[in-house]
């Protein structure tokens, strides 16, 4: 036997024992990851992905979990993220405009409801919410949409410094909040300078103790390494991320990172499988990015073990269609239809119903 067949055998038996290990509820060590990110040869990678879907299957059923956002407040942030179009540090020609007023978040609340997407979020452009007239209005906003019941109110609004804000925003309805960590503490200082990754975890810890859910990722694709990567992952785990937003970099012309070459589409693939490991129980969500980086293989995003994707247009750059990606979910047996919108099956095992063949799916609307 060539030493290529007993190195394939010894990966697939560990990767076997691996993924048994994480279905009967125990965890994947720092090395054990590594080993997974490591992989490279297509067998490989197919049995990973293999996993990384038995495991999203195992935990999360047939569902799919939909959210789609709402620009709340764009541009001329004071952040100086590398990634991000509405800095005020660059001139890219994003968007401009102050707070939304109400109808335009009741409008895409309705249209949400209406494609069975399960939460929508607000989400400004600027450093952070502090107690005053703002949040009293981005209160209203999230009293609204939690009153109209037809979605669930999310909101991504920046560092919050003081324990009050966080507990105002739980008081008027707030159910999850998006602050993403970006990237590994190593990497963070790589694409931002004007905040910490100590800053977003203080904030994490504030919504916490408010019993506010968190949605918390990163971004791949800024030049990092696997390492990287792992080490986001971890520290997402050790945050207590409910939801777990995986964006790719979609290079913004006018940004420092207009000119980083694209992920490989099976290096994508391999990230979601790795974190599928990691956080069996959390909704990994595919979110930015995934259009113009995956292109023909974003059906392939469910097979690696995602459970969740941001639908309609992101903050500056298109999405394909909500019809396009609930056909997807159609063709592949899946379905976005929740009875409540709430994170129990992450503390306690839920009985699903097994995937209807894409013939039996229920017509969409």
């Amino acid at each position: 036997m060539s030493e290529a067949s007993i190195d394939a055998n010894s990966n697939r038996r560990r990767l076997h024992a691996l993924g048994e290990r994480v279905l009967a509820g125990g965890e994947v060590s720092r090395e054990d990851a590594g080993f997974l990110f490591q992989l490279s040869s297509p067998g490989d990678l197919g049995d990973l992905l293999a996993w990384g879907n038995r495991i999203r299957e195992h935990f999360k059923g047939n569902k799919i979990h939909l959210c789609s956002i709402v620009n709340a407040k764009a541009g001329s942030c004071s952040e100086n993220c590398k990634f991000c179009s509405q800095s005020s540090f660059y001139q890219t020609g994003s968007p401009k405009y102050g707070f939304v007023d109400p109808e335009p978040v009741k409008t895409t609340s309705e249209e949400a409801s209406r494609n069975r997407v399960t939460a929508v979020g607000l989400v400004a452009a600027w450093k952070g919410l502090n107690e005053g007239p703002m949040l009293d209005e981005v209160c209203d906003r999230i009293r609204e949409m939690a009153k109209d019941g037809k979605v669930r109110p999310d909101a991504s609004l920046g560092i919050i410094k003081n324990p009050n804000v966080a507990r105002r925003l739980k008081e008027a309805g707030l159910e999850c909040y998006g602050h993403n960590l970006e990237s590994s503490r190593r990497f963070f200082p790589q694409h931002c300078s004007t905040h910490s990754f100590e800053d977003r975890l203080e904030t994490i810890r504030h919504l916490k103790a408010a019993g506010i859910k968190i949605c918390s990722g990163g971004i791949i694709g800024m030049g990092e390494t696997w390492e990287d990567r792992l080490d986001l992952a971890f520290s997402l785990r050790e945050a207590g991320a409910n939801v777990v937003p995986i964006n790719i970099l979609n290079p913004i012309p006018g940004t420092p990172f207009e000119k980083i070459p694209p992920l490989p589409p099976m290096t994508i693939l391999q990230t979601i499988a790795c974190f599928r490991f990691i956080l069996p129980r959390q909704e990994i969500m595919v979110a930015g990015g995934r259009t113009v980086n995956l292109r023909d293989l974003q059906s392939m995003v469910f097979m690696a073990g995602a459970s969740a994707l941001m639908v309609g247009n992101y903050l500056t750059t298109l999405n394909q269609s909500v019809e396009k990606d609930l056909q997807m979910l159609q063709d592949l047996g899946l379905s976005p239809d929740w009875e409540n919108h709430g994170f129990e099956d992450q503390t306690q095992p839920i009985t699903f119903k097994p995937a209807a063949p894409p013939e039996q799916a229920p017509a969409l609307a």
